[in-house]
């Protein structure tokens, strides 16, 4: 049986080479701005290819930021992670240049790490939040039975 004990952090560096190998990640431009002690930022250039009918930045897109934030801030702070599940409340439409997500830990147990993010569009320097959430993360020893 694991505990916190078992925990083998994700550093900034090698959150960076994960990017690299990961084609979801590498698709979307994702660049790690921080990733330590329970806390990630990431951040991607907004391109057209990214939005709705209405010329928004399309849900998945936000949402999938904020998913990321939220597994690499457990990451940061447990290991490797899959994300169990996640709830995105859409606060106002994701225009701009790009996209800003910052993932916290708010508890991390041997078996499930509770996260939260923002992601914010920014647009001359400035930030607007435009959505929030709330994930539910897991170690992967616990995720696949290991």
């Amino acid at each position: 049986m694991s505990d916190e004990s078992d925990f083998k952090p994700i550093s900034l560096e090698t959150m960076r080479e994960v990017v690299k190998s990961s084609p979801f990640a590498s698709w979307l431009g994702v660049r790690v701005a921080a990733c330590r002690d329970g806390y990630a930022e990431v951040e991607l250039d907004l391109r057209r290819e990214m939005t709705q009918f209405h010329g928004y930045t399309h849900g998945a897109i936000v949402g999938g930021v904020a998913d990321v934030a939220c597994a690499w801030a457990a990451a940061s702070a447990v290991g490797e992670v899959v994300t169990a599940e996640y709830k995105v409340n859409f606060l106002s439409p994701a225009v701009g240049e790009k996209l800003v997500g910052r993932g916290y830990v708010i508890k991390a147990s041997s078996r499930q790490v509770i996260c939260r993010s923002d992601v914010l569009t920014v647009t001359g320097g400035q930030e607007k939040l435009v959505a929030t959430a709330l994930a539910t993360i897991v170690p992967v020893n616990r995720a696949l039975n290991l």
